[in-house]
């Protein structure tokens, strides 16, 4: 099986963004998406939004970017989508929007399936733990000009999945429990049979074979239905980045985009310079994503191929300053320096815990402080951050 992938400008990037709707009352997800992508297709040209769309679930409406140059540019894209998501949210009046990657106590029988094929087959499909997927994240994709480079960039961003789900860790809660994981969404995207980690494939063809085998036994229909956490995404000849939770204010999506940009190109530039990039064993990288979505900002993560073990947080401190000439060259100083903001002030995932902390265990305070930051930022703090044990 020949797989295309598309002619796509060296670094350029694009932003997803997936938004929840709750009830502004109860705070419980609202299955209206359907009502709000009506209202937003009729007032769009041509009678359908060109970027705003549904998700698997009808408590949410996707955001989707244009190509870029610059982060700031794509982020800029999300917030005008937002503002007219919001817009129809305040019309209609009873609802708020969110984001995190798990809402802390809606349950998963009490929510709408979007009515599409594809859905409708995963779920019939995966039962359970497919019905179970009231998850959200943002992904970010990053153009490689050279289709033999996406494989090698894939395999050596896989040393800094820990580092981009801890920035992002948004999920401590489930069905109204504290689950003591930072991202518990990691572990329940997991569970779908193509999603996780992806596997160590050596160049293209080994990726089209790869994909060939599962399309002959049925296991998915064509390799958009591969769901790893970083990908190709042949289609627009992109790394896609998918590890991420969802984060509740345009900063943090800022920051993220910004450092995965970032990464891409500095690891870009060093295959042009004919260097090999740092692969570590597949059994680390598992390890890795496990103390990140257990500990997030605490993980002791590893570092090298030797084992050499590091607070994640210290060594993204480190790597932001290794990537400034990168950042520069992009024109996104100011986005990358952003991550400092979530390493000084708390993930999502710590500023959710505070939240309850201070409502008494409340979980309906935290749904209205994700609510909060959405429409106004995080609130600076100088509290120490919750511990992600």
């Amino acid at each position: 099986m020949q797989i295309e992938f598309a002619r796509s400008a060296r670094s350029t990037v694009g932003l997803e963004w997936e938004v929840a709707i709750v009830d502004r009352e109860t705070g419980e997800l609202a299955p209206i998406a359907d009502r709000v992508l009506e209202i937003l297709d009729a007032r769009s040209e041509g009678g359908r939004h060109p970027w705003i769309t549904s998700e698997l679930l009808t408590n949410t409406v996707e955001l989707v970017s244009g190509v870029h140059e610059r982060v700031s540019g794509a982020v800029a894209d999300l917030e005008g989508q937002l503002a007219e998501v919001r817009a129809v949210i305040d019309e209609l009046g009873e609802y708020e929007l969110v984001c995190s990657g798990s809402h802390p106590y809606s349950q998963w029988y009490d929510q709408h399936l979007t009515d599409k094929p594809r859905y409708h087959k995963l779920i019939d499909r995966t039962r359970w733990w497919g019905r179970n997927m009231m998850i959200w994240g943002i992904h970010v994709h990053v153009g490689i000009e050279d289709r033999d480079k996406a494989l090698p960039i894939l395999d050596g961003l896989m040393a800094f999945v820990p580092h981009l789900q801890a920035l992002s860790a948004s999920s401590p809660f489930w069905a109204g429990v504290e689950t003591g994981y930072a991202s518990n969404r990691a572990l329940m995207f997991q569970q779908l049979p193509t999603a996780g980690l992806p596997f160590p494939l050596p160049d293209w063809s080994a990726y089209e074979r790869y994909v060939d085998d599962l399309v002959r036994t049925g296991v998915i229909e064509d390799h958009t239905e591969v769901r790893w956490d970083i990908r190709p995404s042949p289609r627009w000849g992109t790394v896609e980045v998918r590890v991420c939770d969802g984060v509740s204010t345009a900063n943090e999506i800022a920051a993220i985009g910004a450092l995965v940009q970032c990464l891409v190109d500095w690891m870009s530039e060093r295959l042009d310079a004919g260097e090999k990039l740092t692969v570590l064993q597949p059994w680390y990288v598992r390890e890795n994503k496990w103390r990140a979505a257990r500990y997030g900002l605490d993980a002791e993560i590893i570092t090298d191929v030797a084992g050499t073990e590091r607070l994640v947080s210290d060594d993204l401190r480190d790597l932001l300053t290794t990537l400034v000439p990168v950042a520069e060259r992009l024109g996104c100083q100011a986005e990358l320096q952003l991550v400092r903001d979530t390493l000084d002030h708390g993930a999502s995932y710590q500023r959710q815990l505070r939240a309850a902390a201070a409502a008494g265990g409340d979980l309906t305070a935290v749904v209205a402080h994700l609510a909060r930051e959405l429409r106004d930022g995080v609130a600076p703090s100088t509290d120490a951050a919750v511990e992600g044990s």
